[in-house]
């Protein structure tokens, strides 16, 4: 029998709970643990959990390497200090040993302590640090948020879907077999989704997926994928977490205070929309641990 793969989700926060915390992803969670095989069996075993201090290495993060798990899917909601460097050393270790990732962030300089990252941390885009390349992508998108500053792309409001395009050749993480064209094409929404982008001098890495604007209609990166090389295992680097968060599945899971933006709730009402998440959620998990079906 085919050994479950060992999945760790974190954040970059101690446990807090007017915040992100991990248990705002419990709906993930869960879907990874429901994941079976074609003969039934378990096709995950997960670990959640949220930094044990706010500075300092993380016991789990910065031993990450010496492990057993299979990936690390990274939900960056700190204001900026939420990676240690034992943690960000262990993370590339891991990485240069065959892990898989999936780091993901949200607007502006949240979670801006993954530019510390090597490799997948480049293709994040920030306000402060990092900032995207091409100057005219560096400008207000959401306007209905003031205190929000680019990058801040509007697919929608929580609890809405949105429509995703595939780039190029049309990546495993992507692929519905049910789709006329074969591939899947909602996501959740969110008012401000961050930026990200291949790093040019990285030749792994891709653009595999954009959204539009619902205010500007301008097109922006949903995300990068890094294909296996000699720099490391695969990884993905997400807009939002917010494509991942228990709120944006079911608005009815409560969010933090600070939300201030009305939310929708089209996913919920929207079996497809909700199929194509849950699909991209198994289809990341068995990428990232380089399986396939």
């Amino acid at each position: 029998m085919t050994e479950p793969i060992r999945i760790l989700l974190q954040t970059t926060i101690p446990p807090t709970e007017d915040d992100w915390h991990v248990g705002r992803f419990s709906m993930l969670r869960d879907t990874l643990a429901g994941l079976r095989d074609a003969d039934g069996a378990p096709l995950t075993e997960v670990t959640a959990r949220d930094r044990v201090t706010a500075t300092g290495p993380d016991p789990s993060l910065s031993t990450l390497d010496e492990s057993d798990y299979d990936e690390l899917w990274l939900f960056a909601v700190d204001t900026g200090e939420g990676l240690d460097a034992e943690d960000c050393a262990a993370i590339s270790r891991f990485r240069k040993r065959g892990g898989g990732l999936m780091v993901t962030r949200d607007h502006m300089d949240l979670g801006s302590s993954v530019c510390t990252l090597g490799g997948v941390g480049d293709a994040h885009y920030f306000h402060s640090q990092n900032p995207d390349p091409d100057p005219d992508r560096n400008r207000i998108d959401d306007s209905d948020t003031p205190a929000i500053s680019w990058p801040n792309y509007h697919s929608g409001a929580n609890g809405d879907f949105q429509r995703i395009e595939s780039v190029g050749d049309p990546h495993p993480v992507l692929a519905d077999p049910q789709a006329p064209d074969g591939l899947l094409h909602f996501l959740p929404a969110h008012p401000h989704e961050g930026a990200v982008g291949a790093p040019p001098d990285d030749p792994s890495a891709r653009v595999i997926a954009t959204g539009t604007s619902a205010t500007t209609g301008r097109r922006f990166n949903i995300a990068v994928a890094f294909e296996p090389s000699a720099a490391g295992g695969p990884a993905i680097a997400q807009s939002t977490f917010h494509h991942f968060a228990d709120y944006n599945w079911d608005p009815a899971a409560g969010a933090p205070s600070f939300v201030s933006e009305p939310p929708g709730d089209g996913l919920r009402r929207t079996p497809e929309a909700r199929r194509s998440t849950e699909l991209y959620v198994r289809n990341l998990a068995l990428w990232l641990a380089g399986r396939s079906g």
